[in-house]
């Protein structure tokens, strides 16, 4: 559906610096976009890719505005909020697909000791088991199994194929996509009698309210307690939170997180991809923790940790510039190495030359 730059700034209380009138039928990247396409810019640092760009308007805020040059060709929608403004502009070329409608498939398998809340939806091939409770206006996907004595709230969303295990608690407005598995047994063992012998893993897992989880992602559950995520976390595609695991409110992982058991952390932290926790580490709240790194020990609150094993980031990076220049430190030791060889042979050729300074006392040198 075609749109004017006028008509779009009107929509997200916007002002329009350039032609009010062009006609606007698509939003893109920044790469992307075509002269009738709608893009935007969030990063001052992303000012400079607007020369190539053949984008027919640009959002921006008043900051990014300013350095944008008065003779670009596209037309500036200029807000408060650009990220914001932007999700606002971009369903108007976007098919956005609602929820299913309520109902309960025939196809799906409910216990008769379940219960569940009005006005769900529950698809083919569902598996909700004994004494289960499900809350009002949850969506239940194709293929997804709700163990006994589970506890989902309402306004959840469980996506295809994710699989809850038994007596789990999830709260309201949680979403869970695809391959997702919570309440599987914890990784415990013993090893006795020359072999490893399970520990029964007894415990649960509690979702709080607001949390999002990704595909294929994996919370175990506790060994006699339960693994906790906190409020409002969000847990990317592909993390591993291991048993007995407290994570606080407001976290987000990245892909390929794994968190060793009986880790906890504070609220509002955030991992970078593939960041690996050791087992009985706390990571106080605020505290961030870079890309690949590995935590072996506790993090104090609001601090950065980067590498392996995970430091504090002005220790990274002295430790950074010591790397670079350890060629140049590599080259003036081989020079040293050199002279030291070339000085030690001129030593050895002085020790060996015989003296030629005459004695000026040879009587006192006889007696």
């Amino acid at each position: 559906m075609s749109q004017t730059v006028e008509t779009l700034a009107a929509l997200v209380d916007g002002t329009v610096r350039g032609d009010q009138l062009r006609i606007i039928d698509d939003a893109a990247a920044i790469e992307t976009a075509s002269p009738s396409a709608v893009t935007f810019v969030l990063d001052e640092n992303h000012v400079s890719r607007l020369k190539d760009c053949r984008a027919g308007a640009v959002v921006v805020d008043a900051k990014i505005a300013k350095l944008i040059s008065e003779s670009v060709h596209c037309s500036l929608i200029v807000v408060a909020d650009t990220q914001q403004a932007f999700q606002k502009i971009l369903p108007l070329f976007r098919k956005v697909r609602g929820r299913p409608a309520r109902g309960v498939s025939p196809h799906a398998h409910i216990s008769s000791t379940a219960q569940l809340g009005p006005n769900c939806y529950v698809a083919p091939g569902v598996c909700v088991g004994d004494d289960a409770v499900i809350g009002a206006n949850c969506d239940l996907y194709p293929g997804v199994v709700i163990g006994d004595g589970c506890q989902v709230g309402e306004n959840t969303i469980l996506h295809a194929n994710s699989v809850v295990y038994h007596d789990v608690v999830i709260g309201n407005n949680v979403i869970i996509h695809s391959g997702a598995v919570i309440g599987a047994d914890g990784f415990g063992y013993r090893f006795t009698a020359g072999k490893f012998e399970k520990i029964p893993q007894l415990g649960t897992v509690h979702i709080h309210d607001d949390v999002e989880i990704g595909a294929c992602t994996t919370v175990d559950r506790g060994a006699i307690g339960p693994t906790v995520i906190g409020q409002g976390t969000k847990l990317d595609n592909l993390v591993m939170v291991a048993h007995n695991c407290e994570i606080g409110r407001h976290n987000v992982f990245a892909s390929q997180v794994g968190v060793a058991g009986s880790s906890t952390t504070g609220d509002y932290v955030r991992l970078g991809g593939q960041v690996g926790i050791r087992d009985h580490v706390h990571l106080d709240s605020g505290c961030s923790v870079g890309a690949k790194a590995g935590v072996h020990k506790d993090i104090p609150a609001g601090e950065t940790w980067l590498g392996i094993p995970a430091t504090h980031e002005s220790e990274q990076k002295r430790l950074l510039i010591s790397m670079k220049r350890i060629p140049d430190m590599r080259d003036a030791v081989r020079t040293l190495e050199k002279q030291i060889a070339s000085l030690s042979a001129e030593l050895e050729q002085l020790k060996g030359t015989p003296s030629k300074i005459e004695n000026p006392n040879p009587r006192r040198a006889a007696g």
